[in-house]
């Protein structure tokens, strides 16, 4: 067996996080080589990692990337298992960097193809590498969850340091602040979908019914209650249409009247809930 000295642990402890013992280990069995010895705990972590599959990942981070000139967004989901972890600054530094290689990189359709890019931020690293190698330092499991890029003209938010939601919104027209406003008011309000024509038709038929059997439990004359449920049809609109809820900005317009007044029209969104 080698004979390591506290020196050479010390300076792959320093490179890469782990205890000390395990550097010593590392450095004992590849003969005192340090690149071999890194090279060695990145394989004993992805076995570690293996071991741990089933634990539960119920906390995290959305990773988010824009850049209104280029005409690209990318929002990713990565979940670890405590609340904590979520908030360390590195594990925040690999979900952004996960979201800026999806939305500048060549493309992934999955977590593991995106994974196998090259990191942003860490030269020589894959993105995998740059996460497992945080994982084994932290002893938790990571996962990457949900993924999607967006080519074209983007807003983005993400609610509550990134720990609870993210949006993305693709517009045309308008600029970074306000598509960011609509960003915030779609993670406050929870719309259900764009427009009015997202909504199920049998859905609307159907609330329009229970409108009109109650305006005649009322006695409201029947060559009135038609206006009356059209009238009362923009509240159910406003509760499930994104373009048609008070704006949380100023309540006195829609959103669509806000996105209207700033040249802005939008196209869609993508709104998830960590985890859900």
């Amino acid at each position: 067996m080698a004979d390591i000295s506290a020196a050479a642990v010390k300076s792959l402890r320093d490179k890469t996080g782990l205890p000390m013992m395990k550097c010593k280990e590392a450095l004992q069995t590849t003969g005192g080589d340090e690149q071999a010895a890194i090279d060695w705990l990145r394989k004993d972590n992805i076995k570690i990692q293996e071991s741990r599959i089933g634990r539960e990942t119920s906390f995290g981070r959305m990773g988010l990337y824009t850049d209104w000139e280029r005409g690209v967004g990318a929002l990713v989901e990565l979940l670890c298992e405590s609340a904590p972890v979520a908030g360390n600054a590195e594990f925040i530094a690999v979900a952004n960097d996960l979201a800026r290689q999806l939305a500048l990189g060549k493309g992934a359709s999955t977590a593991d193809d995106l994974l196998e890019q090259s990191s942003p931020s860490k030269s020589g690293q894959t993105l995998k590498d740059q996460m497992l190698d945080l994982a084994n330092r932290i002893r938790e499991v990571f996962k990457v969850g949900r993924i999607v890029r967006i080519n074209g003209t983007c807003g983005g938010y993400v609610h509550h340091a990134g720990k609870t939601h993210g949006v993305l919104v693709e517009v045309s027209g308008g600029n970074p602040e306000a598509a960011k406003d609509v960003c915030m008011h779609i993670a406050a309000m929870h719309p259900l979908v764009l427009s009015k024509e997202d909504l199920e038709p049998a859905a609307i038929d159907k609330e329009r019914e229970i409108l009109s059997e109650g305006a005649r439990k009322e006695g409201k004359p029947e060559n009135i209650i038609a206006k009356m449920v059209e009238g009362r049809l923009r509240n159910f609109f406003a509760e499930r249409v994104l373009l048609e809820q008070p704006f949380v900005k100023d309540d006195k317009k829609t959103v669509g009247k806000f996105a209207q007044d700033v040249g802005m029209k939008v196209l869609r969104y993508i709104h998830w809930e960590l985890g859900k």
